[in-house]
C-alpha cells in the first residue's frame, strides 16, 4: 500500500469507516512495532487532528511513553494514576468528559481538556494503551470507544 491515506471529510464515524481498513493495512506488512504505532499515531492525528494521540508502553509497573504526535509528553506514568493508568489497572476503555474533573489527572498539557484511553492487550494481558486527547471537553464518545477498541483489538494481535 502506497503510504497515503484516504479520508472522507464527514462525520467523524465515516472518517472511523474509511481509516480502519487503510491504518491496518499500513502496518500488515510491517514487522517493526515502533514504525507501526508510529504510523497509527500520525493517521490517527491527521484524520481527526487530536490535540495529542500516542501509545504508551507497558514496562514493569510503568506506562513508557511512544509513539506520538503532538507537543511532549509524560514520559512515565505508574500504575493506576492518571487517565492512561486507570485505564491500564481497570482494564478498560476510560472516555474523559472534562479532565479537571478527573480525579488525579496528569496535567501533561494545560491545552488537554477531554480525553479517551484505550487498553491494547496481548493474551488477555494490557500491554500498552491509545491515549487520545483533545483541546475540547466532551470531545469523545462511543462511537470513538467503539471504533479504537477495534484498532486496539487488532494491534494487540496483529503488532505485539
Amino acid at each position: 500500500m502506497a503510504e497515503e491515506l484516504f479520508i472522507a471529510q464527514s462525520s467523524r464515524e465515516e472518517k472511523y469507516r474509511v481509516l480502519l481498513p487503510q491504518a491496518k493495512a499500513l502496518c500488515a506488512s510491517e514487522s517493526n512495532l515502533v514504525a507501526n504505532l508510529a504510523n497509527m499515531a500520525s493517521a490517527l492525528k491527521i484524520t481527526f487532528d487530536f490535540f495529542w494521540i500516542g501509545f504508551y508502553l507497558v514496562e514493569n509497573d510503568e506506562l513508557v511513553l511512544g509513539p506520538f504526535q503532538g507537543p511532549v509528553a509524560c514520559t512515565r506514568i505508574a500504575f493506576g494514576k492518571g487517565v492512561c493508568g486507570a485505564a491500564w489497572k481497570q482494564n478498560k476503555t476510560v472516555i474523559v468528559p472534562d479532565v479537571d474533573a478527573f480525579p488525579g489527572h496528569i496535567a501533561c498539557s494545560g491545552n488537554s481538556k477531554s480525553e479517551i484511553v484505550v487498553p491494547i492487550r496481548k493474551d488477555d494481558q494490557v500491554v500498552a494503551v491509545l491515549d487520545a486527547d483533545s483541546s475540547l471537553l466532551n470531545d469523545f464518545d462511543q462511537i470513538d470507544a467503539v471504533n479504537l477498541n477495534e484498532l486496539c483489538e487488532w494491534l494487540g494481535i496483529h503488532c505485539f
